[in-house]
């Protein structure tokens, strides 16, 4: 029976639908805003004046990440599963132009952003990610809570327990050997053991409708992303390029040349990306910064697999969460902790473990995918010119899908034995995090993002 067993995570913690263009700069400073809001309007509480102060990573990119609208946004009640891309921009102005700002979306009071939106260019100790809200009450006492955005869009209250640590899942399991002795033990495939395990929570029903709606998200925000023209918002003016792309390569003709395969999974990737860049829906997997690889590869598996069907996708998505549990238990997906190793290599990993089950593989064979996606994306830095998710971010997802393709295929031509294992290559990627430099992990004081002077 398993013994390193970390509190349990669901499937609906890892993928979940929001706005671009980050996970953890934008979708989790939205929640903690939206949480701190809730937590005043149910308690009856009604602030003369709100500040929200952002430290560190949260701080240093968040103009170009677009942290400062996410919390006007949270504060006012929206939320990034429920608000609307194409009202986001109206909304946020209207705060500005107004100083005021509907406390989760009730009352307005007054919010001046020049002086209660605050960036501080130092870290709070627990997390790279970190942020205060602070409501002033008419007696001038004050409540604050500090919350941290750990990545994937997750946040954490400071004080706060996690409430999933009272989950008792029928197979837990804390790393990748324990799950291929669990496997081993009940002769059930990896993404069997998290379909089990996601009973504790709900139906198993309910769970399949759950993932076959993030896949309907993923795909969506491929098609959009290859519909969507002009120059991303930001400054840098980069061109969309996913549109014509797709007009090139539908003019080639029948995708019976091996070559195009690529440039389609490529272009799947690209087009994610490019959506999350404008601000757009797309599905955090495991973050937004990463969002393009993972529906990248299943697009490629029902596209150009023969014999692809829905069973398959199924267990491509549950296979891939049981590696996005380890990563996130085991070290982090957080790029102001890890660099971009723990967004692109996690998703990386998980893609081709994902991949490899669709296609048939022994658990030992989808393990020994998992670490050949990581251990090639070990050492990749954070570094967005501007602090915008757009270059080398866009492009890096392509890379990644392609990655993630090969590895599991590499995979399948062996018997699972492998000298390099998942539990190594994860501990590495957090030891490598935990050695880099923090001008490496999304901060855009190092490598491309000074080295290319922004247009």
């Amino acid at each position: 029976m398993p013994t390193d067993t970390s509190p349990a995570i669901s499937v609906t913690e890892l993928f979940t639908i929001g706005i671009g263009p980050s996970s953890s700069h934008t979708v989790g400073p939205m929640r903690a805003a939206f949480a701190f809001a809730r937590m005043l309007v149910e308690d009856g509480v009604e602030p003369v004046r709100l500040k929200c102060d952002l430290y560190g990573s949260l701080s240093l990119t968040g103009r170009g990440h677009g942290t400062d609208g996410a919390v006007l946004l949270g504060l006012a009640g929206e939320t990034p599963e429920g608000v609307d891309p194409d009202a986001v921009a109206a909304l946020v102005a209207r705060i500005r132009n107004t100083r005021t700002l509907p406390l989760g979306g009730g009352a307005e009071i007054p919010f001046d952003e020049s002086a209660d939106l605050v960036f501080h260019a130092s870290f709070l100790p627990a997390h790279p990610n970190g942020m205060a809200f602070t409501a002033v009450l008419a007696d001038g006492s004050r409540i604050t809570r500090r919350y941290y955005s750990i990545g994937g869009g997750a946040i954490r209250m400071e004080g706060e327990v996690p409430l999933r640590a009272n989950v008792a899942v029928p197979y837990p399991f804390g790393s990748g050997d324990e799950l291929l002795r669990l496997g081993a033990a009940t002769g059930l495939s990896i993404a069997e053991i998290v379909r089990a395990n996601e009973a504790a929570w709900r139906d198993e029903a309910e769970t399949d409708a759950f993932l076959a709606s993030v896949r309907s998200a993923m795909f969506a925000s491929i098609e959009r992303g290859c519909h969507g023209e002009g120059e991303l918002p930001g400054g840098l003016h980069v061109p969309r390029r996913a549109r014509k792309i797709r007009e090139k390569l539908i003019e080639r003709g029948p995708r019976s040349d091996p070559g195009l395969v690529f440039e389609w999974v490529s272009l799947y990737a690209l087009a994610v990306n490019e959506e999350n860049a404008a601000g757009g829906r797309v599905v955090t997997a495991p973050t937004n910064g990463a969002a393009g690889v993972i529906p990248a590869v299943l697009k490629y598996y029902e596209a150009f697999v023969h014999g692809a069907n829905p069973a398959g996708s199924r267990a491509f998505l549950y296979t891939a969460s049981a590696i996005g549990f380890l990563y996130k238990t085991r070290a982090s997906i957080s790029a102001a902790e890890m660099g971009c190793q723990g967004e692109v290599g996690v998703a990386c990993s998980m893609a081709a473990a994902g991949l490899a089950a669709a296609l048939g593989a022994s658990n030992h064979q989808i393990e020994n995918a998992a670490e050949i996606g990581m251990e090639h994306n070990l050492g990749l830095t954070c570094d967005p010119i501007g602090g915008l998710v757009q270059i080398p971010c866009i492009e890096r997802n392509t890379m990644g899908a392609i990655k993630a393709i090969n590895a599991a295929y590499l995979a399948l031509h062996g018997d699972g034995q492998h000298i390099v294992s998942l539990d190594q290559v994860i501990e590495t990627m957090r030891q490598t995090g935990e050695d880099m430099k923090s001008k490496s992990k999304e901060t855009s004081l190092g490598g491309l993002a000074v080295n290319v002077v922004e247009c």
